[in-house]
């Protein structure tokens, strides 16, 4: 259903209603959910960009086994601080062992 409103197939484009499909199937495990919520926080779509939340669900992402996650972690990465990532490295381990619930 995320993609429906990502795109804008048979609904209106809607960022906020892709963003709450994406949470929930991430908070299930779904590793291509992960990579969209690291792609929204990237892009500040549906959400106020912000590169920690990008990388620590590109982070989930690539531990679930989304090879893409990876890359796309490292360019966000690039405009970070040392100390910010350390810190999305820590949310991403304390979300993981949530199980994704509540991150």
């Amino acid at each position: 259903l995320g993609d429906m409103y990502q795109y804008g197939e048979g609904v209106p484009q809607d960022y906020k209603t892709a963003l709450k499909w994406y949470t929930l199937a991430a908070e299930q495990g779904l590793d291509l959910a992960q990579f969209n919520l690291g792609v929204f926080y990237k892009n500040g779509l549906g959400v106020p960009q912000d590169n920690l939340y990008a990388y620590m669900w590109l982070q989930i992402a690539a531990t679930s086994g989304r090879k893409k996650a990876s890359e796309l972690r490292d360019i966000v990465a690039k405009e970070m601080t040392p100390a910010q990532i350390e810190r999305a490295e820590k949310l991403a381990s304390e979300c993981i062992a949530k199980k994704y619930k509540g991150c």
